[in-house]
């Protein structure tokens, strides 16, 4: 019961992550599974069981709150899906990873989000030119699909920063239309695994746990991303590419953990300040934008 509740728990904080900022539920709950012992293609098949859960209400929660752009959601999730099957045979057939060079490119893309919604100069163009196509989207969600299962993770940090980067669709509706269309990446996924894996290997008490945390967090996510300004929620994005990928990919290049994790201490601190800084700019820019109140007589009102 108690390593029942602890996998409920890892997935109800990996849901709240990944509802309010499109990524990570799949990297942290495979992370809890790879420490737990569990092999890699075994982990990512039941974090993608647990995801067709997770994504299902997540994608309902989104919708309810109108954070779903469904043109978005239409044209990424069939290539996604088609990557995710591909992803997790290569998974179950391969041992060799290109994982620390796939973390370096999101590590920069995670960089470049960051100072996008952080900057106040680049911020007030965060949105600009016609929304992503099918050109963009398509090959999009190939790749994000594929890495996904095959890195068990990585649908969110691939197709959210990109969208995010892109300019070209507002944070709240780059995170509901990706999390919407995990469902069908996760559920292609997960039947490429069932075909290529035993399921005798697969503990389906463990996803039983995940699925269930998933589900309670999904909507107070949704509830969340509605709530956060553009700023704010760009920069709490970017810092966790920042540092999930940072995590990645110093462990994948074998750098000893007495430099990973002050580095990661470091960059903590500074997602922090950031994210303190974009609070207090949308707060003063929110404020700006209020139209003044005056009295009956035409002088201002006093302010309580």
């Amino acid at each position: 019961m108690r390593t029942f509740l602890l996998f409920a728990l890892a997935g109800l904080i990996a849901q709240l992550v990944d509802g309010s900022l499109g990524m990570a539920y799949g990297v942290t709950s495979t992370s809890v599974l790879l420490a737990a012992g569990t092999a890699p293609a075994v982990a990512s098949a039941s974090v993608h069981l647990a995801e067709v859960g997770t994504t299902l209400a997540s994608g309902a929660s989104h919708w309810r709150f109108g954070n779903v752009d469904w043109r978005v959601v239409g044209i990424l999730a069939l290539p996604g899906a088609i990557g995710a099957v591909l992803g997790a045979y290569v998974l179950v057939n391969l041992t060799e990873s290109a994982e620390p060079y796939m973390a370096l490119v999101l590590l920069l893309l995670g960089v470049y989000v960051l100072l996008r919604f952080s900057s106040r100069a680049v911020a007030k163009r965060v949105v600009s030119g016609p929304k992503p196509g099918g050109k963009f989207l398509g090959p999009l969600g190939l790749v994000a699909g594929f890495l996904d299962a095959s890195g068990g993770g990585g649908w969110g940090p691939v197709a959210t920063s990109s969208l995010l980067a892109s300019g070209r669709l507002e944070p709240r509706k780059v995170v509901g239309s990706v999390d919407t269309s995990e469902f069908v990446v996760a559920l292609a996924a997960s039947i490429g695994f069932l075909f290529a894996l035993s399921t005798e290997e697969i503990d389906f008490t463990v996803v039983l746990a995940l699925m269930i945390g998933g589900v309670i967090a999904a909507p107070f996510a949704a509830y969340i991303v509605r709530l956060l300004p553009a700023r704010v929620l760009g920069t709490a994005a970017g810092g966790l590419i920042i540092i999930t990928n940072t995590r990645t990919f110093l462990n994948g290049i074998d750098v000893s953990s007495s430099i990973v994790i002050p580095v990661l201490i470091v960059l903590a601190v500074l997602w922090i300040g950031a994210i303190v800084v974009a609070v207090r700019t949308s707060r003063r820019e929110r404020a700006l934008a209020e139209p003044a109140v005056v009295e009956e007589d035409g002088t201002p009102a006093a302010q309580a």
